[in-house]
């Protein structure tokens, strides 16, 4: 192992540490946890609680002021039913009486997890990634868990960790990322671990769980949520590791498995920036890069998981092809683009709603379009520019396609003559979200 990266490390403190108080102001206050912990309970989370594990916490859990949070939550991100049928808009129209019966069965220890439903999503390359949907009582469930033990771990979370905790976003990752990268942190590990919500061994990550959590109601709510048939289509088992991408609890427990590679990354000096189970680590010399590497894989090894070989690269992001990708972007040469599976999700849903033959108005297909292309632009305003030039032109090209088929026009395509007869102006006095312009406005503005 070099010394060099705890030297810069050491050399870049300041910035380091002005960056991380900028982060802390973000973090959520006692404020906001004041609706479930009690002040005697924030004031042991500042100060620590003996022995370091937190003991009856379960009459946090069933409290129906914790549980109608909880359930408030789960309404808002709205979800599909789970494998009882139940869906929000049911659960909804009888809450009160649901919601004391979780209390009931909570307080009684007669609760018990449903099976988590299993769909498959597509990816964007062909491929498809597992999704759990536990029931509606078993999300207000694991959130109201969640509410009560996730300020414990989060207190002590690693600052490189981003994804899926409070006060933070995939925009202070990406910004830590530029941050690195101007500072000089050139050469980056991208890391990718295959299958990491799916291979989480049980044992190991609910030991990392009884390091801080000693009531043996919830490690065992946590057990059943791990331990919960898999039910898809006909087929039903029970999983042997990993945690359901999908279910409410899933994103903590994955953070709190991988929070001793964060720390033993800063332990050794290196930048390392995670969002889930998606992370880089940005070295100044190639020589710290390939040994941080090894670094991880030993961890990975170590602990049950496996990197892909395939997704798994050293390169300096400086250079032609050395570049990386993460949250979405594409860091190469100096420059931010989009990567191409994000732009070609875009471009798909462009074209579904810009089919020749959907047979509706220019202003409907323009009302669906704009939310879209809003939305995206909100993500990806940090891009290089000529990636909204060329969406641009391809989705007036689309629109001139579909006005061309309106028209009943004889000749197959579109010419220069639908150009001047529908020119880029035109589709602006229709209220089209134009990107570049948007780009253009927000650069301004900055």
């Amino acid at each position: 192992m070099t010394s060099g990266p705890k030297q810069q490390s050491i050399e870049s403190a300041d910035k380091a540490t002005q960056g991380a108080e900028a982060r802390a102001r973000k973090r959520p206050t006692n404020r906001d946890k004041a609706a479930v912990w009690t002040e005697r309970m924030l004031s042991a989370l500042a100060s620590g609680v003996k022995g370091g594990k937190w003991f009856s916490l379960m009459d946090k859990v069933f409290a129906p002021k914790t549980l109608a949070k909880a359930w408030a939550k789960v309404r808002d991100n709205k979800g599909v039913a789970g494998a009882d049928g139940q869906s929000i808009e049911r659960f909804a129209a009888r809450q009160d009486i649901y919601l004391a019966e979780l209390s009931t069965g909570l307080r009684d220890s007669t609760y018990h997890p449903q099976a988590v439903k299993r769909v498959e999503i597509p990816k964007g390359d062909g491929k498809t990634r597992p999704l759990g949907i536990p029931t509606v009582k078993d999300r207000v469930v694991q959130q109201s868990v969640r509410l009560v033990i996730e300020p414990i771990f989060e207190h002590g979370f690693a600052e490189g960790s981003y994804g899926f905790r409070p006060g933070r976003g995939c925009h202070d990752a990406l910004r830590e990322v530029d941050r690195l990268i101007k500072e000089g942190f050139t050469y980056v590990v991208d890391a990718d671990l295959k299958a990491y919500f799916d291979t989480i061994p049980h044992d190991r990550l609910m030991q990392r769980v009884e390091e801080k959590i000693s009531d043996g109601r919830i490690l065992d709510l946590i057990r059943g949520w791990l331990k919960a048939d898999i039910l898809k289509g006909t087929e039903q088992w029970t999983p042997t590791g990993g945690t359901p991408q999908g279910s409410v609890i899933s994103p903590l427990m994955a953070n709190i498995y991988l929070d001793p590679l964060d720390k033993l990354m800063a332990a050794r000096g290196y930048q390392m920036v995670r969002y889930a189970d998606d992370f880089v680590i940005l070295c100044r010399t190639r020589e710290d890069a390939d040994a941080a590497l090894e670094e991880i894989r030993a961890w990975v090894m170590d602990n049950g998981l496996t990197l892909h070989p395939t997704k798994t690269h050293v390169g300096d992001c400086r250079m032609p092809g050395q570049g990386f990708e993460f949250l979405g972007y594409r860091f190469e040469a100096g420059k931010r683009y989009v990567r191409k599976k994000s732009l070609t999700k875009l471009k798909d849903s462009i074209r579904d709603k810009t089919r020749r033959t959907r047979g509706v108005s220019l202003g409907c297909i323009i009302a669906e379009l704009n939310p879209v292309l809003r939305g995206w632009f909100g993500y990806f305003k940090q891009a290089h520019p000529v990636t909204f030039k060329d969406l641009d032109g391809f989705i007036r090209r689309r629109l001139r396609s579909v006005l061309h088929k309106q028209e009943k026009r004889s000749c197959v395509g579109f010419s220069h003559e639908d150009h001047r007869r529908w020119p880029n102006a035109f589709f602006a006095r229709h209220g089209l979200f134009a990107l570049h312009t948007a780009w253009t406005v927000a650069r301004q503005s900055r």
